[in-house]
């Protein structure tokens, strides 16, 4: 009976955990558009959170408690190297693309400010004044 329920309980937990590993199976299948780290993050995600579905299933199967606990510590370490693995790779790849952004230089100071939107604005303004002040002048002459 004792396996039943950590059986069940195992099973709940895993199936509640989509929020993590339905996102890395995404990112599994995105495959080469997304970096090697983030593959390798996910594929441990994903080892992970199957290793918990599989002890659910041995913990039915099984009567012997150390099938599930063999599994659960083979899960572990898998999950745990790969792991490890993304976390070296997220390195390099900072390592890399910082080596990349210092490649390209100093940055160049950017141009002064155009100021010849200004001069066209006082000229056009210049003449709208200058035909109002015609137009006035005119009108009690005429």
């Amino acid at each position: 009976m004792a396996q039943t329920v950590l059986a069940l309980g195992a099973t709940t937990v895993t199936a509640s955990g989509c929020v993590w590993y339905l996102p890395a199976l995404a990112d599994l299948r995105a495959g080469p558009d997304r970096p090697v780290s983030r593959r390798r993050a996910a594929a441990a995600c994903v080892s992970g959170w199957s290793t918990g579905g599989v002890i659910a299933v041995l913990l039915l199967l099984a009567e012997a408690w150390w099938i599930p606990c063999a599994a659960a510590a083979a899960g572990m370490l898998l999950t745990a190297g790969l792991r490890i693995g993304a976390a070296v790779a997220r390195r390099t790849e900072s390592r890399e693309s910082a080596r990349h952004w210092g490649e390209l230089g100093p940055v160049r100071p950017s141009p002064p400010p155009d100021r010849s939107r200004y001069v066209v604005a006082v000229l056009f303004g210049t003449g709208l004044v200058a035909a109002t002040v015609a137009a006035v002048l005119r009108v009690p002459g005429g």
